[in-house]
């Protein structure tokens, strides 16, 4: 047994627990781990969780352990589903693995990065975390969609996550590639770019996929 199928089951059973109500039974069903009840029994005796009859409750060192690896599962599955063209089941079974390499440090600078997301893209709340509680006064998103730009503000594209080939060729004839300067002048009825002496208008969704930092 690794510690990989413990942090399997502390996590469903606090997705369990938000879906109403976690029992053994349920646990039993949904997990995936090959030995699900020496499992269990392995984290009782840890003091990671109670059972009573059907009913399996977090304790509090259960609790501290499984909303870190919830923390850091929807992170991933935030990066993921923003960074790459990923089916839902892609999404999930890569953040299933991602977040097993996220050490604390990079989890942080991930949500960072990410603009503190609050939620995963099935829309379940992800924890918050120390940088969270520092977002207003002292960091600030190190990345940000275009969309997001201040407007009037220069900035410098990091990279671009089109939906399609063609939508990426049409962005490089226009000169929106990697490490340009653009700026967003407007964002309503249409969102309308300064590149050099350049102007042009496009969509939401493209400026959504178009990553941009401060200059």
């Amino acid at each position: 047994m690794t510690d990989y199928g413990q942090d399997e089951i502390l996590e469903l059973v606090w997705t369990l627990r938000e879906e109403g109500r976690a029992t053994r039974s349920q646990l039993l069903r949904r997990t995936e781990e090959d030995q699900p009840e020496r499992l269990i029994e392995e984290l009782a005796a840890a003091g990671l969780v109670e059972s009573s009859g059907d009913d399996v409750r977090l304790t509090k060192p259960g609790e501290e352990r499984a909303r870190v690896i919830i923390r850091r599962h929807r992170l991933a599955e935030v990066l993921l589903n923003n960074l790459f063209d990923l089916d839902n089941n892609q999404v999930e079974s890569s953040a299933c693995k991602f977040e097993h390499i996220l050490t604390k440090t990079v989890t942080e600078s991930v949500c960072t990065f990410l603009g503190h997301p609050p939620v995963c893209p099935h829309g379940r709340p992800i924890p918050r975390g120390e940088c969270c509680d520092k977002i207003r006064t002292e960091i600030k998103p190190l990345v940000t969609r275009l969309s997001d730009a201040v407007l009037g503000e220069e900035v410098r594209i990091v990279f671009i996550t089109p939906k399609s080939r063609k939508r990426l060729d049409k962005l490089s004839s226009l000169g929106i590639v990697p490490g340009s300067r653009v700026r967003l002048l407007q964002k309503n009825p249409s969102f309308v770019l300064e590149i050099g002496e350049t102007t042009v208008a496009v969509d939401k969704d493209i400026t959504d996929e178009i990553y941009v930092k401060r200059t």
